[in-house]
């Protein structure tokens, strides 16, 4: 390991500027929104559709809601049912 110097920064060290938060709290946003709009479209499915995707409409509105990842507790609940 190289000694870096008081002014230095390592070459892979991470900057951190307002500019680069807002970026991403702008990407997290849009990601939410997106996965929020497939979530109901997938609410427009017939029960027999999203059956064979091995979720419920329950399942999707616990998704839409949830606080953590949707596609993670949509992936919890089939991994359950198909155990």
């Amino acid at each position: 390991m190289a000694l870096v110097l008081s002014g230095e920064r390592p070459a892979n060290a991470a900057v951190f500027t307002p500019l680069s938060w807002f970026a991403g709290a702008l990407r997290k946003a849009s990601t939410g929104r997106a996965q929020r709009q497939a979530l109901k479209t997938l609410l427009t499915l017939e029960p027999y559709r999203l059956d064979d995707l091995g979720i419920n409409r329950g399942d999707l509105f616990d998704a839409i809601n949830a606080q953590a990842d949707p596609t993670r507790l949509l992936a919890q609940r089939r991994a359950r049912r198909h155990g």
